[in-house]
């Protein structure tokens, strides 16, 4: 059995930035009922995309 862990919380930084209304209305629908913020959910989009392009 592995030992426990605490996770570490990654250093952030604030971004402001501007969605189209009919952006944010797609994901909050998406995140309704999960467990997930509308910021995790652009971080993974992000991270996918970023991810896409080196391929």
């Amino acid at each position: 059995m592995s030992k426990f862990k605490i996770p570490s919380i990654p250093p952030t930084t604030n971004k402001t930035i501007r969605f189209p209304n009919d952006v944010i209305e797609q994901v909050e629908s998406a995140i309704q009922g999960k467990e997930c913020t509308f910021s995790a959910f652009v971080i993974a989009a992000v991270r996918m995309a970023l991810e896409n392009m080196e391929e």
